[in-house]
């Protein structure tokens, strides 16, 4: 594993997790209340002895940088580092990356710099535990060109992810990106072979799903790179491969979930306070890194808490919590009633706060957190959030799609972006 890179790739827009992109890249996103979407491929690598990392990154990435830079600082003598590769204008190019494809195209000249047995291509917004190691031993004893990770994923959902047909011996025969046809969906059914979908935990008709994660033997995927200017694996690079090399599939059969709507991120938030989580963060044997923080043990009065997960450095006085997130730093104030609550948590503690909205001055500002007697169900407060007195925040499921001065509802749960004001008496 020590001549094997890993590319994650950044991320672009994020629209489908817009608010919370509002500010940030996708993989900058807060998780768990602590973490961020980057840490998992991040996690993965170093738990699968990959100390060589690279990580291509363009749109609002300056909180996705910092991020990196002050958590995955190596030791001088692993030869380990996460090196953080921004779109950049050069004499044959003054284009932004144009997707997935051409970001890794744009930078080959830095990630194949040294010379590797291996590239591996990750996404930065999935949340997972792989063992890489795993992986890499498949694509070598396959003798492969390209490895692509596939997950079972239900008949209902195929539409919206790359799906493939594997033969028997596990080569990839046919790749179409998210089909709309129902009959091309019906043909791509995974057949009754090692890849039995009720292996691996899906009941019913399914597909196998591409997971936006390649092994690539260096040279072929430079070759397929430099002969096109496409854009994207899924859309382009990998079926036109189909024609010319060895491309296997490696079946993953533990969680993997792809968070990039606002629902999977507040679902997948949440089931990690149930007591027998789909993803489990306490696993000493892999943990998920993240950056260390100074802080306080959290502090609980009076309060009632089910099910929920409190981080390090909150504070919470005379509130009764269920099925929710409180996250770093957060504040949470006597009679307010959380259920159902994702609250990313905050940067600093009051005393350190600047005047985060010039339409309230620092005397009218509510104080950072969540203030008393609120009562707020389904939904997902971006740091720094300032939420006044007596606030009521309640979504539904189906609930269309809206928003308003400082909040949004997506997928039935409303979001308070980062740094938001609600003044006291505020109902959504």
């Amino acid at each position: 594993m020590n001549n094997v890179t890993a590319i994650i790739l950044g991320g672009g827009r994020g629209t489908r997790l817009f608010p919370l992109t509002l500010e940030r890249a996708k993989p900058a996103v807060g998780f768990a209340g602590k973490y961020r979407l980057i840490d998992i491929p991040i996690s993965n690598c170093i738990n699968s002895n990959i100390k060589r990392m690279f990580v291509l990154t363009q749109f609002l990435s300056a909180s996705l940088h910092r991020h990196i830079m002050q958590t995955y600082q190596f030791d001088l003598f692993s030869g380990g580092y996460v090196d953080i590769l921004a779109a950049e204008q050069t004499p044959h190019s003054s284009d932004w990356f144009q997707g997935t494809a051409d970001a890794v195209r744009a930078t080959l000249n830095h990630t194949m710099y040294f010379g590797s047995d291996e590239l591996l291509i990750l996404s930065g917004d999935h949340l997972y535990r792989m063992d890489y190691r795993e992986m890499i031993r498949h694509h070598k004893a396959k003798n492969a060109d390209i490895t692509i990770g596939v997950y079972p994923v239900p008949k209902s959902e195929a539409s919206a992810l790359g799906l493939m047909q594997v033969d028997s011996s596990g080569f990839v025969t046919e790749f179409v990106e998210k089909p709309k046809d129902p009959n091309v969906i019906n043909r791509l059914l995974a057949p009754s072979n090692l890849f039995e979908c009720h292996h691996m935990n899906v009941e019913g008709e399914c597909c196998l799903a591409n997971m936006g994660i390649y092994a690539f033997r260096p040279s072929i995927l430079k070759d397929l790179l430099m002969s096109t200017s496409k854009t994207d694996f899924g859309k382009d690079i990998i079926p036109s491969a189909l024609k010319t090399y060895k491309v296997v599939a490696y079946p993953f059969s533990d969680y993997w979930k792809d968070i990039g709507t606002i629902g999977a991120f507040f679902d997948a938030n949440i089931s990690l306070a149930q007591e027998n989580p789909p993803f489990n963060l306490y696993r000493p044997d892999w943990p998920i890194y993240t950056r260390t923080r100074s802080l306080p043990p959290s502090r609980v009065i009076r309060s009632k808490i089910r099910d929920s997960l409190l981080v390090e450095g909150s504070d919470i006085n005379g509130a009764y919590i269920k099925n929710s997130i409180v996250g770093t730093r957060s504040q949470v104030r006597s009679g307010t009633d959380l259920t159902q609550v994702v609250m990313l948590g905050a940067d600093f503690y009051d005393k350190d706060t600047m005047n985060v909205n010039m339409d309230f001055p620092q005397k009218d500002l509510p104080p950072l957190g969540i203030g008393k007697n609120c009562m707020i169900e389904r939904a997902i407060i971006d740091k720094n959030a300032h939420i006044g007195d007596d606030v009521e925040i309640t979504s539904k499921e189906g609930q269309p799609d809206s928003e308003g001065g400082n909040y949004w509802i997506r997928d039935g749960i409303t979001i308070i972006p980062k740094g938001a004001v609600l003044p006291p008496g505020t109902k959504i």
